[in-house]
């Protein structure tokens, strides 16, 4: 596949970002949003690069997982939902 493809692709999987590969051919992304402190505090970056295509995407769905669950619920968050809490009624009383 061909690296315009590679990253046609990236971008529509991942449209909260900018992806570029720079002149030395490493790949990266930025964010379009600034974080918020529980983003940051979860280990979230505004800036990532990788070697090469797929290892920049895994790297953008490593950003995704890190994401507050709370931002997430609301749709301004970058996670995927994977990491929300799932409410099990153990602090309710009966």
């Amino acid at each position: 596949m061909s690296f315009d493809r590679h990253l046609a692709e990236i971008a529509r999987e991942f449209p909260d970002w900018t992806i570029w590969r720079s002149d030395a051919g490493r790949w990266w992304a930025t964010r379009h949003r600034l974080l918020t402190e529980e983003e940051r505090d979860a280990g979230c970056a505004m800036t990532i690069d990788a070697d090469d295509a797929e290892g920049l995407r895994e790297r953008l769905l490593d950003q995704q997982e890190r994401g507050s669950p709370d931002d997430t619920a609301t749709g301004t968050g970058t996670g995927t939902g994977t990491g929300t809490a799932t409410d099990t009624g153990a602090d309710t009383e009966t």
